[in-house]
Order: structure tokens, then sequence, then C-alpha cells
């Protein structure tokens, strides 16, 4: 708790008790973190009681002057009173905090209702007029927001960040991530490259984070020793600040598309952080496609490029597209050139006929 505190720039004085009341009392005594009060159990916290100032209970001003003119300064002093004779003088108020706090009295707390929607804002010291600046105040709402995630065990898609000018003028800077995020250094990671090439048309007066959807964290299973888990974390880290940097048209990825045409079996999309495999089982495919098809050279029937191919596998028969005048009658076949390379080639039977390297494996 120390810690995320910290982060977050909020100075607080922590205290462990029995009792929600004496845990407060007991926090607003303390002046250091070398004075907290850690008490494990009910006598332990009643010993600490003791010694707390009658300050820290914040009394309403005409009690504490009462309270004063006693000679009362500490619970120990109080606590050394007779309780009936103390319910006569102060009050049965003071008399019944003093039994909830001493674990006499059973003191329910309201349950803590957390907010199903994020949104923060943080007021500059002043006004900042270079936007690389604001990564510094974002980053205790972006540790608060790694905070809301980590409770609800939720991750997010795409957060808002906007930058208040005053006078009604707001900046929107959107963030988008190709996979749910939840860590803040990810988080951080792409606000930084967006502000990096923000100019702002006004001076910063206020920073605000907003999250308008979160959905549920999908915990992977990581590789234990190949770093698959690490690596695909990495990939997509590297497609949002990319993103970020220079627009989300500027890096795309692949998905899959019900077409048994090589070329139009994919299409570029962005926020995709890798080709996904279709339902379908298929023979294998390459991964580098050549754009346009390579006529290749033919002799004797068998195809050529910087010598005789090899033929290891197919025919495989592609027939499609003849709804959209793109038809496409094709025999792939997978073949080894010279130099032991995997080729993927095909054979137009159609006149005028002829070989062409649609692909290579390795």
């Amino acid at each position: 708790m120390r810690e995320d505190l910290a982060a977050m720039d909020i100075t607080a004085q922590l205290a462990v008790a029995s009792t929600p009341l004496a845990a407060l009392w007991l926090a607003r005594a303390g002046s250091s973190e070398a004075n907290e009060a850690i008490c494990p159990d009910l006598p332990a916290t009643r010993a600490a009681l003791a010694s707390v100032p009658l300050a820290a209970l914040e009394l309403p001003p005409p009690l504490a002057r009462r309270v004063e003119g006693f000679g009362l300064r500490r619970i120990g002093d109080v606590l050394a009173l007779p309780r009936a004779s103390l319910g006569a003088r102060l009050g049965n108020p003071f008399v019944i905090d003093l039994a909830r706090a001493l674990g006499e009295m059973v003191d329910p707390q309201p349950w803590f209702v957390f907010p199903e929607r994020f949104e923060q804002g943080l007021e500059l010291p002043a006004p900042v007029a270079a936007a690389p600046v604001l990564l510094f105040a974002a980053r205790r709402l972006v540790a608060a927001l790694a905070g809301w995630l980590a409770a609800r065990n939720a991750a997010v898609r795409g957060i808002e960040c906007l930058i208040d000018h005053g006078h009604g003028r707001t900046t929107a800077v959107p963030l988008a991530f190709s996979a749910p995020v939840y860590a803040a250094a990810r988080i951080e990671r792409v606000l930084k490259e967006r502000l990096d090439v923000l100019a702002l048309s006004a001076p910063a007066l206020v920073l605000r984070l907003c999250v308008q959807a979160a959905e549920p964290r999908e915990d992977r299973s990581h590789a234990m020793f190949d770093g698959a888990g690490q690596r695909h974390e990495a990939l997509a880290d590297l497609m949002d600040r990319l993103a970020a940097r220079l627009g989300p048209q500027a890096v795309q990825g692949l998905a899959c598309h019900a077409d048994h045409r090589p070329e139009l079996a994919s299409r570029a999309s962005p926020g995709q952080p890798a080709l996904k495999a279709p339902a379908t089982s298929l023979p294998p495919r390459p991964l580098w496609l050549v754009d346009p098809p390579e006529a290749l050279r033919e002799s004797h029937g068998r195809p050529q490029r910087a010598g005789p191919l090899a033929l290891v596998a197919g025919p495989e028969r592609i027939e499609s597209g003849w709804w959209d005048g793109l038809d496409a009658r094709r025999d792939y076949f997978i073949a080894v050139d010279s130099e032991h390379r995997w080729l993927w080639i095909f054979r137009d039977p159609r006149p005028p006929c002829g070989w062409f390297l649609h692909g290579w494996f390795a």
C-alpha cells in the first residue's frame, strides 16, 4: 500500500488496529513512518490508544473545550475515569465512540462500492506549455488507473486522456491498444509516445484520464523456457508505441479473410497483433507471398529458376473468383531450388499456360 501511494505521490499516515476507529485515531496521532502503530490484536490496540492525544479524535469544538477544561490530554486519561460519569459529563456519543474503538461494541462499516467507470483528474500546480512535461503528472493518474484495473481484474483497449486548457477548451488524446492492457508501464509508454509528438494549443491546467469500458482480464499461460508469452507482449507493446507515434494507419496487422485465393486470404487490420489461423485445415502455406507472381522459365515442361526446380509436393488445385472478375485457376506445387530453398509455385493451365513463383517458405 505504501508503494502504491508513493507512486501516486500521495502522502499518507498508516496504522493497523483491531477496530476501524482505533486505526483512524492511531493514524491521525502518528507524525512519521517511524511512529506508525502496528497493533496485531485487541490488547495491543487498547495499549496503543492510551497514548493517543485527544486532538486525534477531532471532537466538536464545544466538547473539545470541555474535555480540555477537565485537564484530560490523552485517551489514557479518559479511560482512567469511571465510564458512567463520562457519559453524564461528556455525553453518550463520546462514550459510544470509545467503546467502538476499544472493541467493546460492534462498529459496522458500509460496503465499499467500486466505481464501474474510471475518471480521475489532476490539477497541475502551474500551467504547462510543453506536452511531454505532462508525463510526470500523468504517472499519478496511470498508477491510479492500474490499481482500479487490478481491483476489478480487468483490462482496457482504449483510454482517453483529456487536457483542459481553461475557458472550455479541451484537447483529447485517445490511447488505443492492440490488445487489452492493465500494466501501468505499458500504458505509460504509449502515453509518452503520444505526448512527445503533441503540440498544445494553449497551456495545460488540468489533466484527466477516462475509461468508458473495461473487459475481464485474460491471463494466458506463458511458456516456461522459450519466453513465448513475453515475446507476444513485447510485440504488442511495440505496435502500440509505433501506432501512438506514427498514427494508427501506419501500423497494421493481418486478419484472415474467407477466400481460397492466397493473395486475398488476408486483409490489413489495424490493431490486430497477429494473423489468426483459420478454423479449417489447409495444406502448408508460405508466409511470404510474391506480388505479383513471378513468371518462371520452362524447359521440357519443368519450371526453372537459376536451374531446374524439384517438385516435392502437389498439385493442389485452387479455382475461385469467377464472380468478381479475378478468376483464378491454378495448380500449386511445393518446389526446392538448387540452393535448397523451398518455394511455392503454380502452373496456370489456361492458355498461354506457364509456371509462376507465388511464395517462399524459407
